[in-house]
């Protein structure tokens, strides 16, 4: 999706900001900052399908077209770019603000002396007042917050992208620009996830979709997983846009 850029300006600062996090994050980490593209991973659907052959040599998997639901789960989810292990992955029911602290305070307990840097995209629950007071309460900031619609940090989304973006806090949040979700690791780690577990899986139910997405995970990050290489530079990609030039693209 072409991104809609409203500030060319700011639109590259964004951009900037991302791609060094995944360019620094080896030596980061090194530094004892873990920086972790953080995103969810929507509507797993406990799929049962009713009639199913394995392959065999000569003939290809089949399925009948019956199948049967058993209800929808979501993964939140955090690839630690140093290392390319899925970190701390929660699964449940559904995607509150309620949902999204709970993962950032399970995710930061696993390693609570060092610095997080969550990079994600621009959804309400990535911003919202509750996440801020929980930000401000784990960094020990005494100062007022303010009154949601009001004043003060928690007066609306860009305050609170302020506040949860600074770069003295132990915890803060780095976001991609709008619609340029593509720019966040994890959603390459969902294609993986979706293409070796979900398409084809048949569950029994949800507790079995749950087990094969952490089963998965266990297996992805002893096999897989290796410390992410981001090869294109900012300059790059703001180049593929035209920022900075007079030849728009069409």
């Amino acid at each position: 999706m072409k991104p809609v850029i409203d500030d060319e300006a700011i639109f590259a600062e964004q951009v900037r900001a991302v791609v060094e996090l995944h360019q620094a994050a080896e030596a980061l980490a090194a530094e004892n900052v873990r920086v972790v593209s953080c995103d969810e991973k929507t509507g797993m659907q406990a799929v049962e399908r009713l009639g199913r052959w394995a392959m065999k040599p000569g003939r290809p998997e089949r399925h009948e077209a019956w199948y049967k639901r058993h209800g929808t789960l979501c993964l939140i989810a955090n690839l630690d770019l140093a290392t390319g292990q899925v970190v701390a992955p929660t699964i449940g029911p559904t995607r509150t603000s309620a949902d999204f602290i709970a993962h950032v305070d399970r995710t930061v307990a696993t390693d609570p002396d060092a610095r997080w840097v969550f990079i994600v995209d621009n959804l309400d629950i990535h911003k919202s007042p509750e996440l801020l007071e929980w930000v401000a309460a784990r960094c020990g900031v005494e100062e007022e917050l303010g009154k949601k619609f009001v004043r003060g940090h928690l007066r609306n989304r860009a305050s609170r992208s302020a506040f949860l973006t600074r770069a003295g806090h132990s915890v803060r949040f780095v976001y991609t620009p709008k619609h340029c979700s593509w720019l966040n690791e994890i959603e390459r780690w969902f294609s993986k996830l979706a293409r070796s577990v979900l398409r084809r899986g048949s569950f029994g139910g949800l507790h079995d979709l749950r087990q094969r997405v952490l089963d998965f995970i266990r297996y992805y990050n002893v096999v897989d997983a290796k410390p992410h290489r981001w090869r294109i530079t900012a300059d790059d990609l703001l180049e593929k846009f035209r920022i900075g030039t007079s030849d728009p693209v069409n």
